[in-house]
């Protein structure tokens, strides 16, 4: 029985956070920083001629004026990711190009906001305005080139050419995809769309910087990826890597969108340049307009089964919309693939193949879900699709087709998901029992298809979901552990806690393993100076890379306290036992772990315990998840009432069931957002319309009457007490749940998102038309 780990304990941060303790990274910022403001562009495509900013410099309160003119021109990528990065370097600190309406143009750093934004209307820009490409469809082989620079290029093959506006490529096949097809008893083809989802966190993003005694730059960042956000400064500014520092305090919600730099760089190049403390916060404008969105997609679907509902082929075709440059271009593309198609394993053939695209919109990143839920809209719709074609029942064609436990897919083998080539076995896959619990809790045989309720229709809706647990054999995490006098520890971790939780998460791993209270153990996290190297967060790997990092640190440090009684009590260690309080040897002699911290830290043998270990995960085994939906859609008006969701999770061990339930609630609210409220709208001109939450809808508590979360029973044997990820599972299902939903209501098929009252009244005006 586990006394720490799978409890329901408190934050450690949430009493200090609560009671407003200086905990943000805007609460570190000094008090004499200067301010920085960007200038923004107007149009969506343009060439700076001129610069006119002479009047801004004489400005009482400026302390300077930074333009492409006063940068290196090194091209970089912005993407938070492993090394050599998988993203083009396509950008530069400041360019005399700009790619999309938001794009940066040049910089102002003041004493005061006042002043910049005085200063930035004195500055006269002269611009030779292009044609931008906003239809991603027609940006491949397009006369109009979005990046003609020479110097940018790619760290390694990931499919790069910009002179066709492609970012990124890939193909993998499996079979002979025609000729199985072409033999399919009933075959289906369709295409699905998604939008440029918003993040919208709490806090938007904020940096500030200083010199140090040291004359060493120190940022503390907003940031998902402190180590990372590092090294990337340093690339493009050419600051040794020695010589900055980067802190991540409390991070109020990131989803992705803090896994890159968005003003780091601005920040560094002012304080390095001028010795002076400077910081910049992002506006919430500048977040909608100026940070990332979720990649928009094309997914063009081929499936062909047989007769009795068995799926032979699979085709998947992804055309995929990076905005102004190409960060995480290739990686999201790849998880569209890697991290669905693999759900039914049973396949004769699959392929999956398409293109990354440039476009003169806000550049897209990554974000919670990174790929799996766009395509998972895709396929889990189209599943419902050919089940409507040959007459079965949603679930009954699932549990047929769908990843059980013990098998495995040669897609994990070829997409990096196995272990050096190999495909990885799930040795752990409860999805035969989410399926089953979660069609028993939304009573699916009593309401599938629909129950007409006169003005209204009450409908269900389901959908299955796999995800990741770090990327194999490159996410690396670790851990130190240090005994202090008095018999308590300190944790430390580059692990970003971003609101998650992880920071207690790791801890109950510790005191789990060490047999001690959460209170003994003091966590310390991301620091690039004090803490272990850390890739972020990011990838679901926290719990899984991170925590087996952490566990194996205790182990370690167990072993060393151990060692330490035995010599002390003069015997062997092999005949002493530790229940997390006292040592005891084969006499019964004892002593407790106060007195011999105290001991050897004060008086005899003096000795620093301290133990370091690292993990670098050889698979990533997938947690699961079937989403169930109950909605009831009013026929006249096309309003949406959403029932309930019901979650059904296998994640392994849940850590901690309470933030486990948040990650997966609050996962679930975002992909809701994403299938009926979140309508990103741009203008003829590329400039985005929906860019506050005045006009971008985000789902809030009174739009959902009720969630419903469990989780099953499973235990990974490779993760920390048995645990696999829980981050990112929940956001996969509710669009094509909901989609489905709504055509078991209305018997209307939406394949493009937001499925909103507007698109669901003109599809039924169109049903009826026909």
């Amino acid at each position: 029985m586990m006394k720490v780990v799978n409890h329901k304990i408190p934050s450690v941060d949430g009493l200090g956070v609560m009671k407003g303790r200086h905990a943000f990274t805007d609460d570190f910022s000094d008090k004499h920083s200067l301010f920085i403001k960007v200038l923004r562009s107007p149009h969506a495509y343009a060439r700076i001629v001129s610069i006119d900013c002479e009047a801004a410099k004489q400005l009482p309160g400026v302390e300077m004026v930074i333009t492409h003119n006063d940068v290196p021109r090194i091209p970089f990528t912005r993407a938070g990711q492993g090394y050599p990065e998988p993203s083009p370097h396509d950008k530069f600190v400041l360019d005399e190009y700009v790619r999309y309406v938001g794009d940066e143009v040049l910089a102002v750093a003041a004493d005061s906001p006042e002043t910049c934004d005085k200063a930035l209307e004195l500055i006269q820009v002269q611009y030779q305005v292009l044609t931008p490409i906003l239809n991603f469809e027609e940006a491949v082989d397009n006369e109009i080139i979005l990046h003609p620079e020479p110097e940018i290029h790619e760290m390694f093959p990931i499919g790069f050419e910009p002179k066709r506006n492609i970012a990124a490529s890939y193909e993998m096949h499996v079979g002979d995809i025609e000729n199985v097809l072409k033999k399919s008893d009933v075959v289906i083809e369709e295409t699905f769309f998604t939008q440029a989802q918003a993040h919208a966190m709490m806090e938007p993003h904020t940096v500030n910087a200083r010199i140090d005694y040291q004359e060493r730059l120190i940022l503390y960042s907003a940031t998902q990826t402190p180590y990372h956000v590092r090294r990337i400064i340093s690339q493009g500014l050419g600051i040794p890597l020695s010589k900055i520092r980067v802190i991540k305090p409390r991070v109020g919600g990131g989803f992705g969108g803090k896994q890159a730099i968005h003003g780091e760089m601005l920040v560094s190049l002012v304080t390095y340049k001028t010795g002076k403390p400077s910081k910049m916060i992002y506006t919430r404008k500048e977040v909608f307009e100026s940070s990332y969105t979720r990649h928009p997609m094309r997914m063009d679907v081929r499936l062909g089964a047989t007769k009795d509902g068995i799926l032979e082929a699979i085709d998947f075709k992804v055309l995929s919309d990076t905005g102004a440059y190409g960060e995480h271009a290739l990686t999201v593309f790849m998880v569209v693939g890697s991290k669905v198609l693999p759900l039914y394993n049973k396949v004769k053939s699959v392929r999956f193949y398409g293109d990354v695209v440039y476009t003169n919109h806000t550049p897209a990143g990554a974000f919670r879900g990174y790929g799996a839920i766009q395509g998972n809209f895709g396929l889990e719709s189209a599943i419902d699709m050919l089940c409507e074609k040959l007459g079965m029942d949603p679930i009954e064609f699932r549990q047929k087709n769908m990843m059980k436990e013990t098998e495995t897919s040669p897609i994990f083998a070829i997409m990096g998901e196995g272990t050096e080539g190999t495909a990885m076995d799930m040795d752990t896959c409860k999805l035969e029992e989410c399926v089953e619990t979660g069609a028993r809790l939304i009573d699916w045989y009593k309401k599938y298809p629909r129950i007409d309720m006169g003005d209204k229709v009450k409908s269900v809706g389901m959908a299955i979901a796999m995800q990741g647990s770090g990327i194999p054999f490159i996410d690396m995490g670790s851990a130190t552990i240090k005994l202090n006098d008095d018999g308590f520890y300190n944790l430390l971790i580059g692990a970003t806690d971003i609101g998650q939780g992880s920071d207690t998460v790791l801890a109950q791993i510790a005191a789990e393993e060490l047999m001690t209270t959460i209170d003994k153990m003091i966590v310390y996290s991301s620091d690039t100076d004090l803490t272990p190297f850390d890739v972020g967060a990011y990838a679901s790997s926290t719990t899984y890379v991170s925590g087996n990092a952490v566990w194996k640190a205790a182990k370690q440090m167990k072993a060393a306290l151990i060692k330490e009684a035995a010599r002390i009590l003069k015997t062997t260690e092999e005949q002493i036992e530790f229940d997390g309080v006292t040592f005891q040897n084969e006499k019964e002699e004892s002593i407790s772990l106060v007195d011999l911290s105290n001991q050897i830290t004060y008086s005899e043998d003096q000795k620093q315990l301290s133990v370091t270990s690292s993990y670098v995960g050889h698979k990533s085994p997938p947690p699961f998840m079937a989403g169930f939906i109950e909605i009831d859609i009013d026929k006249e008006t096309g309003e949406i009432d959403i029932v309930d969701y019901v979650s059904v999770v296998d994640c392994g061990t849940t850590i901690n069931p309470k933030l486990a339930e948040g990650q997966v609630n609050g996962a679930i609210v975002q992909g809701l957002g994403m299938a009926i409220f979140e309508d990103v709208k741009y203008s003829q001109t590329g400039k985005l319309i929906s860019n506050s939450f005045l006009n971008y809808k985000i789902p809030t508590r009174l739009d959902i009457n009720k969630l419903t979360t469990v989780f099953v029973d499973s235990y990974e044997e490779s993760g920390p007490f048995g645990a696999k990820s829980v981050g990112e599972i929940g956001i996969d299902t509710p669009p094509a749940a909901f989609a489905n939903a709504v055509y078991n209501a209305l018997g209307i098929r939406i394949k493009e998102l937001p499925i909103t009252p507007e698109k669901i009244l003109l599809a039924l005006k169109e049903k009826e038309t026909n």
